[in-house]
């Protein structure tokens, strides 16, 4: 595996590649990796022949107080575990290659209505970091498939609208969350959490899957969303949100929605953890 730095070095790398026919597929990170990350290069390395991952830290996406300078980065390991996946270039630049012209007078990408609930309603102007940086690195790859992991469903979500909005000729792929056997979604911030916070956390996704099955029960959708906040709270969840929403929108479901993902945000301590289940109805 080949490790670079620099834009040039990129661009000449796959300029090589294209030439012998390679289909290209990019896996962006921001390093501290994991097994999730790892399955999302497994699922690139699948339908194209030369894989390319990136790890970089952006701080367009981090807000005030952000865990930006805490944030791990474990570049040493990260190469070894990309390496032993057989991931052909890893792309690790500084944030000057990435911000030539410095941050403030960073021209930005911005997804409209998509981004207005749940994280982006707490998180503001995440979402113009992460898709300012995404278009970066789809121009700099010019890839010709990208893949991400559904854990971040609504950053999915963004990552869609923003391919066919800028009409980018690249298939972005979706990958089931990876998880730990308790049920908790493997994350580069599981390692904020102390012993007894990472056994508790697991109880996050218990409420999600009964939030499901009460749905599949006919449940009233504003009743379900009560209890799971609920349980949420009794399990010792500060709530960011908890949101049963289209699929397609990401909208409040109503009760002619027939495919639904019901969205979290919580606190444990000072971690904050992500995850969400989708649901489909029938008749």
């Amino acid at each position: 595996m080949k490790i670079l730095h620099t834009l040039k070095e990129l661009r000449e790398e796959l300029n090589q590649a294209r030439k012998a026919n390679h289909k290209i597929g990019l896996v962006p990170t921001m390093g501290n990796l994991h097994e999730g990350h790892l399955r999302l290069v497994d699922r690139a390395r699948e339908s194209n022949s030369f894989t390319v991952a990136t790890i970089f830290v952006n701080p367009l996406q981090f807000g005030e107080n952000e865990d930006f300078d805490s944030y791990p980065r474990t570049l040493e390991k990260d190469s070894s575990l990309l390496a032993a996946r057989n991931c052909d270039v890893l792309f690790a630049p500084n944030i000057f290659e990435v911000y030539p012209g410095g941050l403030k007078a960073e021209s930005t990408v911005h997804v409209p209505d998509i981004t207005k609930h749940h994280c982006g309603a707490s998180r503001e102007k995440h979402f113009d970091g992460v898709a300012t940086i995404v278009t970066k690195l789809f121009n700099m790859v010019q890839p010709d498939q990208a893949i991400f992991g559904e854990k971040d469903f609504q950053q999915l979500m963004v990552i869609r609208k923003l391919t066919n909005d800028l009409c980018f000729p690249i298939e972005i792929v979706g990958v089931p969350t990876c998880r730990e056997p308790s049920g908790l979604a493997l994350s580069s911030r599981n390692g904020y959490l102390n012993e007894e916070e990472h056994l508790r956390a697991s109880k996050l996704f218990a409420v999600l899957q009964q939030t499901k099955k009460a749905l599949e029960s006919n449940e009233d959708i504003v009743v379900a969303r009560q209890q799971a906040i609920s349980s949420l709270t009794e399990n010792g969840f500060k709530l960011d949100y908890l949101n049963i929403a289209s699929v397609d929108t990401l909208l409040p479901a109503k009760d002619a929605d027939k495919e639904i993902v019901i969205l979290a945000a919580v606190f444990l301590g000072a971690t904050r953890l992500i995850d969400n289940i989708r649901v489909s109805l029938t008749d």
